[in-house]
């Protein structure tokens, strides 16, 4: 089959492949399926059969490309990792609701050295199996200590917020309740290298600071018309972007940048989008010229990175903003039913445009 590839080969794209299918042939002297297996999944079924469709490969050699992905075991791996996270949050869940139905039979201080029990015990468990620390990846002991360091985190925030919610501990001062669970958060996320524990810590600096980061929530939650909260958004989104591009080129937790960097894309996008909507006084030109250069920004970073999801994130906010430019402006003309019609040609326009413009980005990105 490798010969007949060869010899038939008119496509550049192809080279590599075909090669290094040749050199993994004749290195094991014979027809080796799991390597046939292995190559067919890294360059896909469908590349095959347009060798097959175009008589570069012949029926023969394409039957046995059919049977090696026919046979090829099948990988429960996300399956089994969706069933242990489902089973923390269940779990998670399930104890908070018997705490809840049974607060007055159980006592608060029960619930409490229950709660710190499932915590210290995984948190012993996670300790006990751990790997060395490094500021490169590190891999977890298995696939369990993941799920189980996350049960011990979420039970921690429980037993803090437990504690605040029933004695008080820590008064009026609301930024301290939340300011701990974000120290050891952070601390667990780094010590453990769980980019998880590094989304929940992210969400409790946020909140620390005043703000809940979930864009939905950003929308959903929170009243962008005072601009101490959209200020303090932006100065968010400023610092996750800023430790995202220090944690890449010190190299501490490299693989922590991506997490920073979306956390803080979506944060300042949203935020700069809110204060176009609210600041009337400053105007939202100057607004709109900073999300402008940020995209900009973003794009630049985003296609250097071949990342095509950057690059679909700037072009939605940024088609958000200029929409809402181009409805401000027609209010303003005000051509009566002119402008309605004007606007219902934009979007169809614009959002043909768009999409046209992230299909040619992604093929080109796939070139690269």
């Amino acid at each position: 089959m490798f010969r007949e590839l060869r010899a038939n080969y008119n496509f550049t794209t192809l080279q590599h492949t075909v090669t290094t299918l040749q050199a993994a042939f004749y290195a094991n002297r014979l027809f080796n399926p799991h390597i046939l297996i292995t190559y067919v999944v890294m360059f896909s079924y469908s590349t095959f059969k347009k060798l097959y469709i175009e008589g570069l490969i012949s029926h023969q050699s394409f039957e046995k490309i059919q049977a090696a992905i026919k046979d090829r075991l099948f990988s429960l791996e996300w399956e089994l990792k969706t069933i242990l996270y489902l089973g923390v949050l269940l779990l998670s869940g399930g104890l908070g609701i018997l705490v809840y139905k049974n607060i007055d039979t159980i006592g608060h201080q029960a619930i409490l050295a229950f709660i710190a029990l499932i915590s210290a015990s995984c948190f012993y468990y996670c300790t006990r199996f751990k790997l060395p620390f490094s500021w490169g990846k590190v891999a977890a002991y298995n696939v369990l200590s993941d799920y189980v360091l996350l049960l011990g985190c979420l039970t921690f925030i429980s037993f803090v917020a437990y504690l605040q919610y029933q004695y008080n501990v820590f008064g009026n001062r609301y930024g301290l309740a939340t300011f701990i669970p974000m120290v050891g958060l952070f601390f667990v996320a780094y010590y453990y290298d769980h980019i998880g524990i590094l989304s929940m810590a992210i969400t409790s600096f946020a909140a620390w600071m005043g703000l809940s980061i979930t864009p939905l929530h950003l929308l959903d939650s929170n009243d962008f018309n005072e601009s101490r909260i959209i200020y303090t958004g932006i100065g968010i989104g400023i610092v996750l972007l800023v430790t995202a591009w220090a944690t890449a080129n010190r190299k501490w937790k490299a693989h922590f940048e991506f997490t920073y960097t979306n956390f803080g894309t979506h944060t300042l996008f949203v935020s700069l989008l809110a204060a176009m909507f609210s600041f009337e006084h400053i105007g939202w030109i100057f607004w709109f010229v900073i999300l402008a250069a940020f995209t900009w920004y973003m794009y630049q970073k985003a296609y250097s990175e071949r990342s095509f999801y950057f690059i679909m994130i700037s072009t939605l906010y940024a088609y958000i903003a200029v929409s809402y430019i181009v409805i401000r402006v027609l209010d303003v003309i005000n051509l009566e039913i002119a402008s309605i019609y004007l606007g219902l040609i934009y979007f169809i326009v614009s959002a043909i445009w768009s999409l046209s413009f992230l299909m040619k980005t992604n093929k080109k990105l796939k070139t690269l």
